[in-house]
């Protein structure tokens, strides 16, 4: 059975804010007078929210949760939420208040005038330092630069999408998600909608600098080539720079005669193709990682618990059984082939 509209609501750790949360979620679904449900994904929470949640979802039907046995990250919750609702519209929106529920109703009336994607696009960030505000603005602005597709500046995943891009990307199986990025490579019609951010309401975030950077990682590698070929320019460059010092000190030592022997310029040189190779050899194990991660194939996520009827860790169960069966037949096909060389 089919939602008019579904609310995916990824949580760590935000025991502080999520009965308000639901309450001005439930007040915009109500005063939009139309069939709702709001799915919570717990994220590996240390602290009280699983059971908030669970407490919310005995009192209201349209609540349903997934507890995930550990903390996958905050893009993998919100694929958990993809792969389970029901709605003919999707909104994703953050735990921590900060992205405003009272939005949902403008995002949803710019989708029925024909948008298959209506994202929110920020005019301030309040409560945000001066260092993330600027780290934030440059990436964004950098990945505009180097990808080829149009990923909007100054975006979250605040967004609200329609069944057809839910549809598509159930069938991205990307190991190291993007949403964004994904959203808008999928194409279709897009617009946004502009708004102040307000601060976060209470707790602390959970986006420390170094997962930020993980995810800024994630999201150049998965949609830039550009970094590989850093590395191929930077080789031609250093080569060039290589042929004219060797110019240089051939002029020196046989025509000029002047040149004071000494290890110097000789380390340095060293020093300075070391530290190209190391950066591009960074690079293209960054791309060789996430092909490892995506031949392995594992699940990318486990539901411990869930008011889903029938779902609990049935995706994650087809998966590994599926990958059994494989590895099954592929160990019969080299016993057989032993076997037969033997006979």
């Amino acid at each position: 059975m089919t939602t008019d509209l579904s609310i995916i609501v990824p949580i760590y750790n935000e025991q502080e804010n999520i009965n308000k949360l639901y309450l001005r979620l439930k007040a915009v679904a109500e005063g939009m007078k139309v069939s709702h449900e709001f799915v919570f994904i717990n994220d590996g929470s240390r602290d009280n929210s699983l059971a908030l949640i669970k407490e919310l979802a005995a009192k209201d039907s349209s609540v349903k949760y997934i507890n995930f046995s550990r903390n996958f990250g905050h893009q993998i919750a919100v694929t958990a939420g993809i792969d389970h609702v029901k709605g003919n519209a999707v909104v994703i929106i953050d735990a921590d208040l900060q992205d405003p529920p009272e939005l949902i109703p403008e995002m949803y009336a710019k989708m029925k005038d024909g948008f298959q994607v209506v994202y929110a696009r920020r005019r301030r960030r309040a409560g945000e330092s001066l260092l993330k505000k600027f780290t934030a603005k440059m990436f964004y602005r950098i990945l505009a630069g180097i990808t080829s597709i149009d990923i909007p500046v100054d975006t979250g995943d605040f967004r609200i999408m329609d069944k057809v891009i839910v549809d598509v990307l159930r069938e991205m199986p990307e190991q190291q998600k993007f949403l964004r990025g994904q959203i808008s490579w999928i194409g279709f019609k897009q617009t946004y909608v502009e708004y102040d951010r307000d601060e976060r309401h209470a707790g602390e975030t959970g986006y420390t600098y170094k997962k930020m950077i993980r995810f800024a990682l994630d999201g150049i590698t998965s949609f830039s080539n550009l970094p590989l070929k850093f590395a191929t320019i930077a080789g031609f460059v250093v080569s060039g720079i290589t042929f004219l010092v060797i110019l240089y000190a051939l002029y020196a030592r046989f025509i000029a005669k002047d040149y004071v022997p000494g290890w110097t310029s000789l380390i340095l040189a060293v020093l300075f193709i070391g530290g190209v190779q190391l950066i591009t050899i960074g690079i293209i194990g960054e791309y060789i990682s996430r092909l490892s991660a995506n031949v392995r194939n594992r699940p990318l996520y486990i539901k411990s618990d869930t008011n889903i009827e029938g779902e609990i860790n049935t995706k994650c169960f087809t998966d590994a059984e599926g990958e059994l069966q494989e590895f099954n037949a592929i160990e019969e096909d080299v016993v057989e082939g032993v076997l037969s060389f033997l006979v």
